[in-house]
């Protein structure tokens, strides 16, 4: 679960001139990736195979179907 005012606080520093409507407004919606979107645990795509080899790291995610 991801803290959201951890989120706020990151985009705080990140985006500093940013109005707190438009930092509420990302938060909530990184925050609320959980609810639509899960991380992609099993793969056979080739390229990012041989990626991971090379030393890439990747998160996969899909959205889940409403």
């Amino acid at each position: 679960m991801v803290d959201r005012e951890k989120v706020v606080t990151v985009l705080r520093r990140r985006f500093p001139d940013a109005e707190p409507a438009q930092l509420a407004a990302a938060a909530n919606a990184i925050v609320g990736l959980e609810d639509e979107w899960r991380e992609v645990e099993d793969t056979d795509l080739r390229e990012l195979i041989e990626r991971l080899r090379l030393g890439h790291t990747f998160r996969l995610f899909e959205r889940l179907p409403h």
